[in-house]
Protein backbone atom coordinates (compact mmCIF):
# COMPACT_ATOMS: atom_id res chain seq x y z
CA UNK A 1 0.00 0.00 0.00
CA UNK A 2 1.49 3.28 -1.34
CA UNK A 3 2.23 5.56 1.42
CA UNK A 4 0.17 8.56 0.31
CA UNK A 5 -2.70 6.04 0.92
CA UNK A 6 -1.90 5.02 3.98
CA UNK A 7 -1.76 8.20 5.15
CA UNK A 8 -5.42 9.22 3.87
CA UNK A 9 -6.89 5.88 5.66
CA UNK A 10 -4.87 7.61 9.06
CA UNK A 11 -6.42 10.79 8.45
CA UNK A 12 -9.88 9.50 7.76
CA UNK A 13 -9.91 7.22 10.88
CA UNK A 14 -8.60 10.42 12.91
CA UNK A 15 -11.57 12.21 11.51
CA UNK A 16 -13.83 9.73 12.09
CA UNK A 17 -12.45 9.39 16.07
CA UNK A 18 -13.30 13.21 16.59
CA UNK A 19 -16.58 12.94 15.15
CA UNK A 20 -17.51 10.30 17.61
CA UNK A 21 -15.65 12.29 20.72
CA UNK A 22 -17.66 15.47 19.73
CA UNK A 23 -20.83 13.26 19.97
CA UNK A 24 -19.95 11.82 22.75
CA UNK A 25 -18.31 14.18 25.01
CA UNK A 26 -19.03 17.87 23.15
CA UNK A 27 -22.49 19.51 22.66
CA UNK A 28 -24.70 18.73 19.85
CA UNK A 29 -24.86 21.94 17.10
CA UNK A 30 -27.08 24.81 18.01
CA UNK A 31 -29.62 26.58 16.05
CA UNK A 32 -30.31 30.07 16.27
CA UNK A 33 -32.59 32.49 13.92
CA UNK A 34 -32.08 35.79 13.78
CA UNK A 35 -35.63 37.70 12.88
CA UNK A 36 -33.36 40.63 10.65
CA UNK A 37 -36.82 41.20 9.03
CA UNK A 38 -39.14 41.76 12.41
CA UNK A 39 -37.45 45.16 13.88
CA UNK A 40 -38.53 45.61 17.70
CA UNK A 41 -37.88 48.27 20.34
CA UNK A 42 -34.80 51.04 20.32
CA UNK A 43 -32.05 49.68 22.79
CA UNK A 44 -31.72 52.67 24.82
CA UNK A 45 -27.96 52.92 25.80
CA UNK A 46 -28.71 53.85 29.60
CA UNK A 47 -29.66 49.96 29.78
CA UNK A 48 -25.72 50.19 30.10
CA UNK A 49 -25.47 52.64 33.23
CA UNK A 50 -23.82 52.74 36.35
CA UNK A 51 -24.25 52.88 39.59
CA UNK A 52 -21.84 54.90 42.21
CA UNK A 53 -22.71 54.68 45.63
CA UNK A 54 -21.22 56.94 48.65
CA UNK A 55 -19.52 54.07 50.26
CA UNK A 56 -16.14 52.60 51.14
CA UNK A 57 -14.02 53.06 47.84
CA UNK A 58 -15.99 53.21 45.22
CA UNK A 59 -15.75 57.44 45.31
CA UNK A 60 -12.84 58.13 47.27
CA UNK A 61 -9.99 56.80 45.42
CA UNK A 62 -11.71 54.95 42.99
CA UNK A 63 -12.96 58.35 41.55
CA UNK A 64 -12.10 61.20 43.48
CA UNK A 65 -8.49 61.60 44.39
CA UNK A 66 -8.18 65.38 44.47
CA UNK A 67 -6.52 68.15 42.46
CA UNK A 68 -3.46 67.60 44.83
CA UNK A 69 -3.11 64.34 44.84
CA UNK A 70 0.34 62.25 43.59
CA UNK A 71 -2.23 60.11 40.99
CA UNK A 72 -2.24 61.60 37.52
CA UNK A 73 -5.84 63.33 37.59
CA UNK A 74 -8.05 65.55 35.67
CA UNK A 75 -9.69 68.55 38.42
CA UNK A 76 -9.33 66.04 41.34
CA UNK A 77 -10.56 62.65 39.28
CA UNK A 78 -8.19 59.77 38.46
CA UNK A 79 -6.81 60.23 34.66
CA UNK A 80 -6.83 56.40 34.26
CA UNK A 81 -11.04 55.97 35.46
CA UNK A 82 -12.39 58.42 33.60
CA UNK A 83 -10.47 57.30 30.32
CA UNK A 84 -11.34 54.05 30.62
CA UNK A 85 -15.14 55.09 31.63
CA UNK A 86 -15.46 57.43 28.51
CA UNK A 87 -14.01 53.81 26.69
CA UNK A 88 -17.29 52.31 27.10
CA UNK A 89 -19.60 54.99 26.46
CA UNK A 90 -20.94 55.01 29.69
CA UNK A 91 -24.47 56.62 29.47
CA UNK A 92 -25.61 57.71 32.68
CA UNK A 93 -24.23 57.74 36.48
CA UNK A 94 -26.49 57.23 39.27
CA UNK A 95 -25.44 58.68 42.71
CA UNK A 96 -25.47 58.91 45.88
CA UNK A 97 -26.60 55.80 46.60
CA UNK A 98 -28.47 53.90 47.43
CA UNK A 99 -29.03 53.28 51.04
CA UNK A 100 -26.80 56.46 51.40
CA UNK A 101 -29.35 58.81 49.95
CA UNK A 102 -31.75 58.76 52.24
CA UNK A 103 -30.07 59.71 55.33
CA UNK A 104 -27.75 62.62 53.01
CA UNK A 105 -27.88 66.44 53.02
CA UNK A 106 -27.18 67.43 49.58
CA UNK A 107 -26.49 71.09 51.23
CA UNK A 108 -23.35 69.02 53.88
CA UNK A 109 -21.73 68.94 49.62
CA UNK A 110 -21.59 71.97 48.07
CA UNK A 111 -18.90 75.11 48.87
CA UNK A 112 -15.53 74.87 49.76
CA UNK A 113 -14.42 71.49 50.46
CA UNK A 114 -12.07 72.60 53.94
CA UNK A 115 -15.29 73.81 55.26
CA UNK A 116 -17.61 70.41 54.15
CA UNK A 117 -19.22 69.03 57.29
CA UNK A 118 -18.19 65.43 58.80
CA UNK A 119 -20.52 62.67 58.56
CA UNK A 120 -21.58 59.35 60.11
CA UNK A 121 -22.12 56.73 57.38
CA UNK A 122 -25.23 55.32 58.91
CA UNK A 123 -25.69 52.38 55.98
CA UNK A 124 -22.17 51.25 55.61
CA UNK A 125 -20.27 52.95 58.80
CA UNK A 126 -17.37 55.05 58.70
CA UNK A 127 -17.75 58.90 57.79
CA UNK A 128 -17.72 60.76 54.89
CA UNK A 129 -15.92 64.01 55.00
CA UNK A 130 -18.33 65.26 52.01
CA UNK A 131 -14.95 66.03 49.46
CA UNK A 132 -17.34 64.24 46.63
CA UNK A 133 -20.93 66.24 46.49
CA UNK A 134 -23.36 67.80 44.14
CA UNK A 135 -20.38 69.99 42.41
CA UNK A 136 -17.97 67.10 42.13
CA UNK A 137 -20.67 64.84 40.71
CA UNK A 138 -22.48 66.69 38.19
CA UNK A 139 -18.86 67.69 36.91
CA UNK A 140 -17.84 64.18 36.55
CA UNK A 141 -21.13 63.25 34.72
CA UNK A 142 -20.33 65.86 32.02
CA UNK A 143 -16.41 64.83 32.41
CA UNK A 144 -17.42 61.50 30.87
CA UNK A 145 -20.20 62.30 29.01
CA UNK A 146 -22.82 60.75 31.09
CA UNK A 147 -26.39 61.46 31.90
CA UNK A 148 -26.90 61.99 35.72
CA UNK A 149 -29.10 60.13 37.56
CA UNK A 150 -29.62 61.70 41.38
CA UNK A 151 -31.46 59.65 44.40
CA UNK A 152 -33.69 62.19 46.33
CA UNK A 153 -33.58 61.78 50.23
CA UNK A 154 -37.03 60.53 51.21
CA UNK A 155 -36.49 58.90 54.20
CA UNK A 156 -35.23 61.61 56.25
CA UNK A 157 -35.51 64.53 53.85
CA UNK A 158 -38.33 66.48 52.72
CA UNK A 159 -39.91 67.52 49.78
CA UNK A 160 -38.48 71.01 49.91
CA UNK A 161 -35.19 69.97 50.49
CA UNK A 162 -35.57 68.05 47.19
CA UNK A 163 -36.82 70.96 45.55
CA UNK A 164 -34.34 73.27 46.85
CA UNK A 165 -31.68 70.94 45.62
CA UNK A 166 -33.31 70.71 41.83
CA UNK A 167 -33.66 74.38 41.81
CA UNK A 168 -29.67 74.51 43.03
CA UNK A 169 -28.58 72.43 40.49
CA UNK A 170 -31.21 73.20 37.08
CA UNK A 171 -31.79 77.09 38.33
CA UNK A 172 -30.73 79.31 35.29
CA UNK A 173 -32.00 82.63 36.92
CA UNK A 174 -31.21 84.92 39.62
CA UNK A 175 -32.51 83.13 42.65
CA UNK A 176 -30.71 82.67 45.92
CA UNK A 177 -30.37 79.29 45.16
CA UNK A 178 -28.42 79.99 42.01
CA UNK A 179 -26.38 82.51 42.99
CA UNK A 180 -25.38 80.73 45.37
CA UNK A 181 -24.24 77.92 43.00
CA UNK A 182 -22.61 80.27 41.00
CA UNK A 183 -20.68 81.55 44.17
CA UNK A 184 -19.48 77.87 44.44
CA UNK A 185 -18.20 77.71 41.00
CA UNK A 186 -20.82 76.33 38.33
CA UNK A 187 -22.27 79.55 36.31
CA UNK A 188 -24.41 77.90 33.84
CA UNK A 189 -26.71 75.10 35.75
CA UNK A 190 -26.44 71.50 35.07
CA UNK A 191 -28.50 69.31 33.13
CA UNK A 192 -30.46 66.80 35.74
CA UNK A 193 -31.87 64.11 33.63
CA UNK A 194 -33.36 61.51 36.66
CA UNK A 195 -34.51 61.88 40.15
CA UNK A 196 -35.11 59.12 42.15
CA UNK A 197 -37.74 59.69 44.75
CA UNK A 198 -36.24 57.44 47.71
CA UNK A 199 -34.44 54.40 47.27
CA UNK A 200 -35.43 50.70 48.48
CA UNK A 201 -38.70 52.44 50.75
CA UNK A 202 -39.76 48.91 51.55
CA UNK A 203 -36.48 48.67 53.24
CA UNK A 204 -33.40 50.87 54.24
CA UNK A 205 -35.10 53.70 52.82
CA UNK A 206 -37.92 53.98 55.62
CA UNK A 207 -39.62 50.37 56.09
CA UNK A 208 -42.86 51.73 54.40
CA UNK A 209 -45.85 50.28 52.96
CA UNK A 210 -46.66 50.31 49.40
CA UNK A 211 -49.59 52.44 50.08
CA UNK A 212 -48.18 54.60 51.78
CA UNK A 213 -45.04 55.10 49.90
CA UNK A 214 -47.79 55.82 47.02
CA UNK A 215 -48.91 58.90 48.95
CA UNK A 216 -45.32 59.84 49.72
CA UNK A 217 -44.30 59.50 46.18
CA UNK A 218 -47.07 61.63 45.03
CA UNK A 219 -46.29 64.26 47.43
CA UNK A 220 -42.92 64.55 46.21
CA UNK A 221 -43.42 64.43 42.32
CA UNK A 222 -45.43 67.25 42.87
CA UNK A 223 -42.92 69.26 43.22
CA UNK A 224 -40.19 67.87 40.78
CA UNK A 225 -40.39 71.57 38.69
CA UNK A 226 -38.15 71.06 35.87
CA UNK A 227 -36.70 73.89 34.09
CA UNK A 228 -37.95 74.81 30.48
CA UNK A 229 -37.29 72.24 27.91
CA UNK A 230 -34.88 70.27 30.01
CA UNK A 231 -37.72 67.29 31.44
CA UNK A 232 -36.23 65.35 34.94
CA UNK A 233 -37.31 61.91 34.65
CA UNK A 234 -39.39 60.84 38.21
CA UNK A 235 -38.49 57.30 39.06
CA UNK A 236 -40.18 55.96 42.09
CA UNK A 237 -38.80 53.21 44.43
CA UNK A 238 -39.59 49.57 43.07
CA UNK A 239 -40.23 46.16 44.36
CA UNK A 240 -37.97 44.28 45.90
CA UNK A 241 -37.10 41.59 43.66
CA UNK A 242 -40.39 39.89 43.03
CA UNK A 243 -42.66 41.74 44.82
CA UNK A 244 -45.56 42.20 42.30
CA UNK A 245 -47.95 43.28 44.71
CA UNK A 246 -45.39 46.74 45.75
CA UNK A 247 -45.63 47.62 41.39
CA UNK A 248 -49.26 46.85 41.27
CA UNK A 249 -50.06 49.33 44.59
CA UNK A 250 -47.68 52.16 42.94
CA UNK A 251 -49.01 51.43 39.87
CA UNK A 252 -52.84 52.03 40.96
CA UNK A 253 -52.26 54.41 43.09
CA UNK A 254 -49.89 57.27 41.36
CA UNK A 255 -49.31 56.18 38.05
CA UNK A 256 -50.41 59.21 35.92
CA UNK A 257 -47.19 60.64 38.06
CA UNK A 258 -44.32 58.05 37.33
CA UNK A 259 -42.20 57.95 34.81
CA UNK A 260 -40.56 55.18 35.88
CA UNK A 261 -40.36 52.26 38.32
CA UNK A 262 -37.41 51.24 39.90
CA UNK A 263 -36.27 47.85 40.58
CA UNK A 264 -33.79 45.92 42.46
CA UNK A 265 -32.07 42.52 42.19
CA UNK A 266 -28.95 40.70 43.14
CA UNK A 267 -27.96 37.31 42.09
CA UNK A 268 -26.52 35.61 44.91
CA UNK A 269 -24.29 32.48 44.53
CA UNK A 270 -25.11 30.49 48.10
CA UNK A 271 -28.32 32.13 48.33
CA UNK A 272 -27.70 33.22 51.73
CA UNK A 273 -27.39 36.99 52.47
CA UNK A 274 -25.70 35.89 55.54
CA UNK A 275 -22.41 33.68 53.41
CA UNK A 276 -23.30 34.78 50.33
CA UNK A 277 -19.83 32.96 48.44
CA UNK A 278 -16.20 33.68 47.35
CA UNK A 279 -15.65 36.02 44.51
CA UNK A 280 -13.21 33.92 43.70
CA UNK A 281 -12.76 30.64 45.79
CA UNK A 282 -15.97 28.63 44.21
CA UNK A 283 -16.83 25.49 42.25
CA UNK A 284 -18.88 24.54 39.47
CA UNK A 285 -22.02 24.46 41.78
CA UNK A 286 -21.74 28.25 42.76
CA UNK A 287 -21.10 29.46 38.83
CA UNK A 288 -23.94 27.83 37.37
CA UNK A 289 -26.12 28.83 40.57
CA UNK A 290 -24.78 32.41 40.23
CA UNK A 291 -26.24 32.11 36.05
CA UNK A 292 -29.65 30.96 37.56
CA UNK A 293 -29.61 34.18 39.81
CA UNK A 294 -28.93 36.45 36.35
CA UNK A 295 -31.16 34.23 33.92
CA UNK A 296 -34.29 34.84 36.48
CA UNK A 297 -34.30 38.79 35.69
CA UNK A 298 -35.95 37.59 32.79
CA UNK A 299 -38.88 36.22 34.72
CA UNK A 300 -38.71 39.29 37.05
CA UNK A 301 -38.81 41.59 34.23
CA UNK A 302 -41.69 39.78 33.06
CA UNK A 303 -44.09 39.70 36.04
CA UNK A 304 -43.47 43.10 36.92
CA UNK A 305 -44.07 44.54 33.06
CA UNK A 306 -47.58 42.22 33.68
CA UNK A 307 -48.89 44.10 36.42
CA UNK A 308 -47.62 47.50 34.62
CA UNK A 309 -49.56 46.35 31.40
CA UNK A 310 -52.73 46.59 32.86
CA UNK A 311 -52.59 50.03 33.91
CA UNK A 312 -50.03 51.37 31.06
CA UNK A 313 -50.89 49.33 27.93
CA UNK A 314 -48.94 51.66 25.82
CA UNK A 315 -45.66 51.32 27.92
CA UNK A 316 -44.95 54.76 28.81
CA UNK A 317 -43.72 53.94 32.50
CA UNK A 318 -40.26 52.40 31.96
CA UNK A 319 -39.08 49.74 34.57
CA UNK A 320 -35.38 50.63 35.62
CA UNK A 321 -33.31 48.23 36.89
CA UNK A 322 -30.92 50.61 38.33
CA UNK A 323 -29.01 48.25 40.69
CA UNK A 324 -28.44 44.89 39.82
CA UNK A 325 -25.42 42.85 39.56
CA UNK A 326 -23.64 39.63 41.75
CA UNK A 327 -23.52 40.02 45.58
CA UNK A 328 -20.47 37.71 46.95
CA UNK A 329 -18.85 38.52 50.39
CA UNK A 330 -16.43 41.25 50.99
CA UNK A 331 -12.81 39.94 50.40
CA UNK A 332 -10.93 39.14 53.14
CA UNK A 333 -7.96 41.61 52.65
CA UNK A 334 -10.41 44.52 51.99
CA UNK A 335 -10.11 46.46 55.45
CA UNK A 336 -12.07 49.21 55.30
CA UNK A 337 -13.27 48.89 51.36
CA UNK A 338 -16.81 48.40 52.35
CA UNK A 339 -18.44 45.66 50.23
CA UNK A 340 -14.89 45.18 47.91
CA UNK A 341 -15.13 41.99 46.13
CA UNK A 342 -13.18 40.45 43.12
CA UNK A 343 -14.54 39.88 39.56
CA UNK A 344 -13.96 37.01 37.56
CA UNK A 345 -15.28 35.35 34.49
CA UNK A 346 -18.37 33.83 36.32
CA UNK A 347 -19.39 37.47 36.65
CA UNK A 348 -18.51 38.83 32.82
CA UNK A 349 -20.91 35.39 31.82
CA UNK A 350 -23.75 36.95 34.35
CA UNK A 351 -23.47 40.44 33.30
CA UNK A 352 -23.82 39.58 29.59
CA UNK A 353 -26.23 37.36 29.80
CA UNK A 354 -28.48 39.65 32.02
CA UNK A 355 -27.86 42.39 29.27
CA UNK A 356 -29.09 39.85 27.08
CA UNK A 357 -32.05 40.06 28.91
CA UNK A 358 -32.26 43.76 29.51
CA UNK A 359 -31.90 44.19 25.27
CA UNK A 360 -34.98 42.26 24.95
CA UNK A 361 -36.89 43.63 27.37
CA UNK A 362 -36.55 47.04 25.34
CA UNK A 363 -39.81 47.95 25.39
CA UNK A 364 -40.16 48.35 29.06
CA UNK A 365 -36.95 48.26 30.70
CA UNK A 366 -35.13 51.63 29.11
CA UNK A 367 -32.62 52.13 32.40
CA UNK A 368 -30.42 49.89 34.09
CA UNK A 369 -27.30 50.54 36.45
CA UNK A 370 -24.93 48.02 37.74
CA UNK A 371 -23.82 47.64 40.94
CA UNK A 372 -21.45 49.47 41.18
CA UNK A 373 -18.93 51.47 39.03
CA UNK A 374 -15.31 51.33 40.68
CA UNK A 375 -14.46 48.56 43.66
CA UNK A 376 -17.58 47.96 45.31
CA UNK A 377 -19.66 44.51 44.02
CA UNK A 378 -19.43 43.85 40.50
CA UNK A 379 -17.26 46.57 39.39
CA UNK A 380 -15.90 48.06 36.23
CA UNK A 381 -12.64 48.84 38.01
CA UNK A 382 -10.44 48.26 40.96
CA UNK A 383 -7.74 50.42 42.37
CA UNK A 384 -5.47 50.23 44.32
CA UNK A 385 -3.44 53.71 45.19
CA UNK A 386 -1.93 54.43 41.92
CA UNK A 387 -2.88 50.86 40.56
CA UNK A 388 -5.87 50.41 38.07
CA UNK A 389 -7.09 47.10 36.74
CA UNK A 390 -10.27 46.45 34.66
CA UNK A 391 -12.31 43.68 35.43
CA UNK A 392 -13.87 40.90 32.94
CA UNK A 393 -17.56 42.71 33.48
CA UNK A 394 -15.58 45.66 31.98
CA UNK A 395 -14.91 44.22 29.14
CA UNK A 396 -18.37 43.14 28.72
CA UNK A 397 -19.56 46.21 28.11
CA UNK A 398 -17.08 47.27 26.18
CA UNK A 399 -17.99 44.68 24.06
CA UNK A 400 -21.84 45.15 24.18
CA UNK A 401 -21.63 48.86 23.72
CA UNK A 402 -22.39 48.63 19.77
CA UNK A 403 -25.98 47.94 21.00
CA UNK A 404 -26.67 51.56 22.33
CA UNK A 405 -28.97 52.77 20.31
CA UNK A 406 -29.62 49.84 18.47
CA UNK A 407 -33.03 48.15 17.50
CA UNK A 408 -33.63 44.77 19.16
CA UNK A 409 -34.41 41.85 17.17
CA UNK A 410 -36.17 38.71 17.92
CA UNK A 411 -33.99 35.63 18.50
CA UNK A 412 -35.10 32.07 18.94
CA UNK A 413 -32.09 29.70 20.34
CA UNK A 414 -32.48 26.01 20.06
CA UNK A 415 -29.63 24.44 22.17
CA UNK A 416 -29.90 21.76 24.38
CA UNK A 417 -29.60 22.60 28.19
CA UNK A 418 -26.45 22.53 30.45
CA UNK A 419 -26.70 20.62 33.70
CA UNK A 420 -24.58 20.68 36.63
CA UNK A 421 -26.04 18.16 39.87
CA UNK A 422 -29.91 18.92 39.88
CA UNK A 423 -29.31 22.81 38.49
CA UNK A 424 -30.06 23.52 34.44
CA UNK A 425 -29.06 26.32 32.24
CA UNK A 426 -29.53 27.04 28.43
CA UNK A 427 -26.65 25.74 26.89
CA UNK A 428 -26.75 29.43 24.90
CA UNK A 429 -27.90 32.60 25.40
CA UNK A 430 -27.74 35.17 22.85
CA UNK A 431 -29.52 38.51 21.86
CA UNK A 432 -29.29 40.47 18.47
CA UNK A 433 -29.88 44.16 17.51
CA UNK A 434 -29.38 46.36 14.20
CA UNK A 435 -27.66 50.07 15.30
CA UNK A 436 -28.23 52.82 13.60
CA UNK A 437 -25.72 52.49 10.86
CA UNK A 438 -27.50 49.29 9.70
CA UNK A 439 -25.08 46.91 10.90
CA UNK A 440 -26.25 43.91 12.58
CA UNK A 441 -24.62 42.62 16.18
CA UNK A 442 -25.20 38.99 17.90
CA UNK A 443 -24.01 38.20 21.03
CA UNK A 444 -23.87 34.64 22.37
CA UNK A 445 -23.12 32.98 25.52
CA UNK A 446 -21.65 29.55 26.05
CA UNK A 447 -22.71 28.88 29.86
CA UNK A 448 -20.99 25.25 29.42
CA UNK A 449 -17.88 25.61 31.40
CA UNK A 450 -16.29 22.24 29.39
CA UNK A 451 -17.96 21.81 26.33
CA UNK A 452 -17.35 24.04 22.72
CA UNK A 453 -20.46 24.27 20.60
CA UNK A 454 -20.63 24.94 17.12
CA UNK A 455 -24.21 27.43 16.33
CA UNK A 456 -25.44 27.70 13.21
CA UNK A 457 -26.94 31.86 12.98
CA UNK A 458 -29.88 31.93 10.30
CA UNK A 459 -30.45 35.54 9.17
CA UNK A 460 -33.65 36.12 7.90
CA UNK A 461 -33.96 39.49 6.34
CA UNK A 462 -31.52 41.95 5.77
CA UNK A 463 -28.00 41.96 6.27
CA UNK A 464 -24.02 42.26 5.31
CA UNK A 465 -21.94 40.16 3.68
CA UNK A 466 -18.61 40.79 5.95
CA UNK A 467 -18.05 38.86 9.75
CA UNK A 468 -15.89 40.02 12.56
CA UNK A 469 -15.96 39.52 16.01
CA UNK A 470 -14.62 39.73 19.58
CA UNK A 471 -14.74 36.73 22.28
CA UNK A 472 -14.07 36.93 26.16
CA UNK A 473 -12.73 33.58 27.70
CA UNK A 474 -10.58 32.82 30.14
CA UNK A 475 -8.71 29.40 31.46
CA UNK A 476 -10.16 28.86 34.33
CA UNK A 477 -13.90 29.82 35.38
CA UNK A 478 -12.43 31.63 38.09
CA UNK A 479 -10.23 33.51 36.46
CA UNK A 480 -9.77 37.33 37.33
CA UNK A 481 -7.88 40.01 36.51
CA UNK A 482 -5.10 41.26 39.09
CA UNK A 483 -2.85 44.71 39.53
CA UNK A 484 0.06 42.08 38.95
CA UNK A 485 -1.68 40.22 35.93
CA UNK A 486 -4.00 42.41 34.45
CA UNK A 487 -4.79 40.93 31.73
CA UNK A 488 -6.15 37.06 32.21
CA UNK A 489 -9.50 37.83 31.42
CA UNK A 490 -9.61 40.38 28.29
CA UNK A 491 -11.54 40.29 24.59
CA UNK A 492 -9.43 38.88 22.02
CA UNK A 493 -10.32 38.75 17.84
CA UNK A 494 -12.48 36.08 16.93
CA UNK A 495 -12.03 33.92 13.64
CA UNK A 496 -14.13 30.82 14.43
CA UNK A 497 -16.93 31.94 12.44
CA UNK A 498 -18.24 31.82 8.62
CA UNK A 499 -20.50 33.41 7.14
CA UNK A 500 -22.51 31.64 4.02
CA UNK A 501 -25.59 33.15 2.36
CA UNK A 502 -27.71 33.16 5.42
CA UNK A 503 -26.06 31.47 8.09
CA UNK A 504 -23.45 31.70 10.13
CA UNK A 505 -21.14 28.50 11.47
CA UNK A 506 -19.72 29.56 14.79
CA UNK A 507 -17.39 27.70 16.84
CA UNK A 508 -18.02 28.76 20.87
CA UNK A 509 -15.24 27.99 23.11
CA UNK A 510 -16.73 26.41 26.56
CA UNK A 511 -17.59 29.19 28.73
CA UNK A 512 -17.34 32.31 26.69
CA UNK A 513 -19.18 35.40 25.32
CA UNK A 514 -18.37 36.63 21.47
CA UNK A 515 -20.05 39.25 19.81
CA UNK A 516 -20.45 39.45 16.12
CA UNK A 517 -20.77 41.95 13.63
CA UNK A 518 -21.95 41.44 10.08
CA UNK A 519 -21.91 44.47 7.84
Amino acid sequence: MKASVRARIRRAIALLMAASATCVHGSPAVDITVHADRPGAVIHPEIYGQFAEQLGHGIYGGIWVGEHSSIPNIKGYRKDVVEALKAIKVPVIRWPGGCFADQYDWRDGIGPRNQRPVRMNGSWGGEDDNQFGTHEFMDFAELIGAKTYVSINVGTGSPRDMSQWIEYITADGHSSLAQQRRANGRDKPWKLDYVGIGNEMWGCGGSMRPQFYADVYSQYATFVHAPPNAPITRIASGANAGDVHWTDTLMAAAGSQIDAISLHNYSIPTGDWKHKGSATQFGEDQWISTLQGALGMDDLITRHSQVMDKYDPKKRVALDVDEWGNWTDQDPDAGDAVLYQQNSLRDALSAAITLDIFQTHADRVRMANIAQMVNVLQAMILTDKSKMVLTPTYYVFDMYKVFQGATNLPIEVEAPPYHYGNAKVPGIHAAAGRDVAGVLHVALVNLDPHHATTVHIHLVGPHGANLQGKMLTAPAITSVNTFSRPHEVEPVPFDHAVLKDDVIAADLSPKSIVVLEIH
